[in-house]
């Protein structure tokens, strides 16, 4: 007669460790929210802004536009990001029609540092600072939520670092090029199920943390600006994919089932009380822009940008547990290239102010039978509003107003954990820019 710890491992087995494994490849999704907000001048036109150029946020919206930089600029700025709606409902059959679940509203302020100066008459530097990655989603009442197998904490952070070299080729067009040096660490949490053989119910044995170290990864930058008339400019601007290759652990947490038995048993099959080595990577998109800008009057001009992503490098994601605790996986992101469009306004109100308006439409990446709890993603739609000194001393303001289609999930790709429901989304970023 088989003994009921033997039913208790057989349930557990292989298919609770291939779950841990692939808490791993979290981080894929959490890499997938790009902040493209790097600048409060940009941001008052939705960061129509490649074929401008002409603060010191041109490090990161078009370097070109550095090769036309004919005195020093130094600048801060801050994105605050604030959300403010950010809901679940579920849908049969898992997790059930009207289960819910939401999330602590995100407030987190996103640093930006630019600096431009000639070397000579055509030839001139830069370097920013900024993090164009790096949100989160934490969901409220982490133990009872619905989706806490697949993720009650997701969080990734990137600082770049941006040097740059700007070429005057004629006094209307430049050229830049710069270095990436990208700084990236990531958080996860989840917990983790099995079948309890005695009742044949889902129940929490474990919480995982997963925490790497700083990383670094390396790209680059290019950009192209000609500023043919003052009736019409345009701008190219491309950055390179950045690989970050992560080493850390995980650490697996006992949870009680109230059932000593198969408390014992869980604790004979899998590794707590010590840390996991564990390594991944995570390839950030490349990106490129176009942008037109035509000066529809002496004191109005308008933008449109069109901006390409490659997420499709997010494809695949492999993980290895570095001391054999926990066997490797290749886990599918599923994600897929992305477009955005924008269109940004500017009117010179007096020789001492601008006013700023634009609209963005933001392509998600994430096929509907990937969207879960770790990143549920969506179409946006974004309205913003600036307004800038123009003086020696500038100070520059924005408010963007984000709103998330709301997105139901109904399918689920083949071999996918099932977690359908929908989503609603809405955040508001302000932005404030000053630069002497």
């Amino acid at each position: 007669m088989r003994r009921s710890g033997d039913f208790v491992r057989q349930a557990l087995g292989a298919g609770a460790l291939v779950m841990l494994a692939a808490v791993a490849a979290a981080p894929v999704h959490a890499a997938g929210f790009g902040i493209f907000e790097q600048g409060a001048k940009a941001s008052g036109m939705a960061g129509a802004f490649t074929a401008q150029a002409d603060d010191p946020s041109l490090l990161f919206f078009n370097v070109g536009g550095l090769g036309l930089v004919n005195k020093s600029d130094f600048s801060l700025g801050v994105t605050y990001v604030q959300g403010t709606k950010a809901k679940f409902t579920g849908r049969d059959p898992v997790p059930g029609e009207g289960v819910k679940g939401e999330q602590n509203l995100l407030h987190q302020p996103l640093p930006q540092i630019y600096y431009v100066a000639p070397i000579t008459t055509t030839l001139k530097w830069g370097i920013g600072v900024n993090a164009p990655f790096g949100l989160t989603t934490d969901w409220k009442n982490p133990d009872q939520f619905a989706g806490r197998f697949l993720s009650t904490r997701a969080a990734i952070r990137a600082i770049d670092i941006n040097p740059s070299l700007g070429i005057e080729v004629t006094p209307d067009f430049g050229i830049g090029v710069g270095a990436v040096i990208r700084s990236s660490d990531v958080n996860l949490r989840r917990d983790a199920p099995a079948i309890n053989p005695f009742t044949q119910s889902v129940v929490n044995v474990a919480h995982v943390d997963l925490k790497s170290d700083l990383k670094q990864g390396y790209g680059w930058n290019l950009g192209l600006l000609n500023r043919v008339n003052n009736s019409f400019s345009w701008g190219l601007s491309y950055r390179s994919k950045v690989k970050v290759d992560y080493k850390g652990s995980a650490q697996l947490y006992q949870l009680s089932t109230g059932n000593p038995q198969l408390d014992a048993a869980v604790a004979a099959q899998l590794p707590f009380g010590r840390k996991l080595p564990v390594k991944t990577a995570i390839e950030f998109p490349d990106m490129a822009s176009l942008g037109l800008a035509f000066g529809l009057t002496p004191n109005l001009l308008l933008e449109t940008d069109f901006n390409w992503t490659g997420w499709k490098s997010f494809d695949t994601v492999d993980i290895t547990f570095t001391n054999g605790d926990l066997p490797p996986s290749t886990v599918p992101a599923h994600w897929k290239n992305a477009y955005n469009y924008r269109a940004g306004l500017r009117w010179t109100a007096s020789p001492t102010s601008q006013w700023r308006f634009g609209y963005v439409y933001d392509q998600t990446p994430q096929p509907e039978q990937a969207v879960n709890p770790l990143l549920p993603d969506a179409n946006r739609n974004g309205i913003t509003l600036g307004w800038g000194s123009t003086g020696p001393h500038k100070l520059d303001l924005s408010l963007l107003y984000l709103n998330f289609a709301k997105r139901t999930r109904k399918t689920t790709f083949t071999h996918d954990a099932q977690f359908l429901g929908t989503y609603e989304t809405q955040a508001v970023l302000l932005g404030a820019t000053y630069t002497w």
